[in-house]
């Protein structure tokens, strides 16, 4: 498989939706986590991350805008332990409460099904990274209706055990910009990592989503061998 630009990804996409791009630094010493979030019209462009915890939810900017928050108002990211899950949904929660019980990432998601939303039904896209005594793997999963069709829930898991240096996967809810918006296809794209400091990376990102329907980005470094985080959000509305 072709190694990737994430800035070139990005930049020449106008509209992935909500997308993860998960990885390891070249250097093997950081696990990346990164979540966006776009929006194409005013209900889902009026939001921003907020802090919550050792997490992050979406929040209105404007509450007097709020037209229905079901499928926009959740919690992005949650910490379990040594585990951090990061969705595009309500998801977070499922996978929280499940995991906590005993059930894998997978189990919990055999629960879920793509989102409600005719004529589109975004796909759930859901990972969790695990960073353990200096080691770090990541799974990521993909909840989506049959090439349009809501009969049919289809569910692909991609599990990356000991992920090599510098390399990371990118999924994103939709393939391109069309009406209706068509799901992601394939397995998440492998792009490449640099060393690049929290800041440099955070910034080339946000810099690359199209400037129209960006809202709010998350990324995560966590260093694998001490578990120690650094988190950075930049929100459109601020």
């Amino acid at each position: 498989m072709e190694m990737l630009s994430i800035e070139k990804e990005l930049s020449t996409n106008p509209y992935p939706g909500r997308g993860l791009i998960i990885g390891k630094s070249a250097d093997g010493k950081t696990a990346v986590v990164t979540y966006f979030i776009m929006g194409r019209s005013e209900n889902s462009r009026n939001r921003v991350f907020v802090t919550e915890g050792d997490g992050i939810r979406t929040q209105a900017f404007d509450e007097s805008k709020l037209i229905d928050p079901s499928l926009i108002i959740y919690a992005p990211v949650k910490v379990l332990g040594n585990k951090t899950i990061v969705t595009n949904g309500d998801q977070t929660d499922t996978i929280y409460t499940a995991m906590k019980k005993g059930l894998t990432f997978e189990q919990s998601l055999r629960t879920r099904a793509f989102e409600p939303d005719e004529p589109n039904y975004t796909p759930r896209i859901s990972s969790i990274v695990v960073v353990d005594n200096g080691k770090c793997d990541y799974t990521i999963s993909i909840l989506k209706s049959a090439t349009g069709n809501p009969n049919s829930c289809q569910r692909y898991t991609f599990d990356y055990s000991m992920p090599l240096n510098g390399e990371g996967r990118f999924i994103h809810t939709y393939k391109c910009n069309e009406v209706p918006l068509p799901s992601f296809e394939g397995e998440p794209k492998l792009v490449r990592f640099g060393n690049d400091d929290i800041d440099t990376y955070t910034n080339m990102v946000w810099n690359a989503l199209n400037e129209d329907n960006k809202v709010s980005l998350f990324v995560r470094y966590i260093n694998i061998a001490t578990g120690e985080t650094d988190t950075r959000i930049i929100n459109k509305h601020h």
